[in-house]
């Protein structure tokens, strides 16, 4: 029986870990995903129905933060006008002149085959699960998160192909009303029906938060399954050395800490409050490995699976960075709520005035 003075919680808040552990229960569960998509990779029929759950998954999680969410606040989301034009901007301009300026690596750091898909992931639009399942756990602004991965996913349907042709000279390039139709399908309609249905289910998604928290967790992990296997299977990490491939990771790393790192700053010095800037720093700098893959296949032909490569390990590599910081993020979040309502003096400060590193406060 419960003691009177610590209430019963059902879900746990947090996992909590040995202090002298350096990660977090959700680290944990990211990496034995992913080794458990390097021993046992899916494939055939076992395959589709994992890309059939993780389907369901995600148009589950849609349907829970319809329902969470009031509609006041889903419009003031899609009002957010500056919000989505920032991630805009970063997804479809600055990360392509990054892409650009690193041609300068070719051929002594990079390949061109390897250049040409790291090209090319700066070229794809923002991810939308994650994203909007990372700014959850971080306390940010979800309307925002789901408005700004929507958007970006419908634009990149038409500018990925546009700018694969323009900067890589693709003769492929082009786009597929289908592929607007499965993302109008999969984001927006389940988003839609848990508005509609939240008069009757509201109150009940809202005293079960903790269960959202962890569809959270659970729809990122499926999604690290699915696509780490399909890696695995097309047998694409055997294409380069073993030297090729460390390189390879360093220049991702080198350009996801500058995109964090200018989402961070320039979300701040643009004014916007923490809520907005933590959807901006997730939303701004990660790339969707769900909507590179199909696009890849029609743009490169044969050639799209060594072109996926460098998606493929940038997609591995934000999911844990962005891990790690959404759970920063939480940590903070009382406390910067308590200075936010009383004298929003965070939210007002110079974009210089403040100690602490760029990657570990938004």
């Amino acid at each position: 029986m419960p003691s009177p003075h610590r209430p019963h919680r059902p879900f746990p808040r947090t996992i909590s870990l040995p202090s002298w552990l350096p990660l977090d229960g959700f680290i944990l569960g990211l990496v034995g995903t992913v080794a458990l998509a390097a021993l046992l990779p899916v494939s055939g029929r076992a395959a589709t129905v994992t890309d059939g759950a993780t389907t369901v998954a995600v148009a589950f999680l849609f349907f829970l933060y319809g329902a969470r969410l009031s509609t006041r606040e889903a419009l003031d989301g899609v009002r957010h006008w500056r919000l989505h034009l920032t991630v805009l901007v970063c997804t479809f301009v600055v990360f392509p002149i990054l892409g650009l300026a690193a041609r300068g690596l070719v051929p002594y750091v990079l390949t061109h085959p390897l250049y040409t898909g790291l090209l090319f992931l700066c070229l794809v639009p923002s991810t939308v699960q994650s994203s909007i399942a990372f700014t959850s756990i971080a306390r940010g602004n979800v309307a925002a998160a789901i408005c700004a991965g929507s958007f970006s996913s419908l634009l990149g349907v038409v500018v990925t192909p546009v700018l694969v042709a323009l900067l890589l000279g693709g003769s492929q390039g082009g786009f597929s009303a289908d592929s607007m139709v499965k993302i109008a399908l999969q984001l927006l309609a389940p988003f839609l029906a848990g508005q509609l249905l939240r008069r009757w289910i509201g109150g009940f998604i809202s005293r079960h938060r903790a269960v959202l928290r962890l569809v959270d967790r659970g729809s990122v992990l499926l999604v690290v399954y699915a696509a780490f296997s399909e890696g695995m299977t097309r047998g694409i990490w055997h294409q380069v050395t073993p030297a090729r491939l460390a390189v390879l990771l360093g220049v991702e790393a080198v350009l996801l800490t500058l995109m964090l790192t200018l989402t961070s700053y320039g979300s701040r010095k643009l004014g916007f409050v923490r809520e907005d800037r933590i959807t901006i720093v997730f939303a701004g700098s990660k790339k969707s490995l769900a909507a590179g893959l199909p696009m890849a296949s029609v743009l490169f032909g044969a050639q799209a699976s060594l072109a996926v490569l460098p998606l493929m390990l940038f997609h591995q590599m934000q999911l844990m960075v962005c891990a790690v910081l959404a759970r920063r993020f939480a940590a903070r979040a009382p406390e910067a709520a308590d200075t936010e309502a009383g004298t929003e003096a965070d939210a007002d400060a110079p974009a210089g005035s403040g100690a602490d590193p760029a990657l570990t406060r938004v």
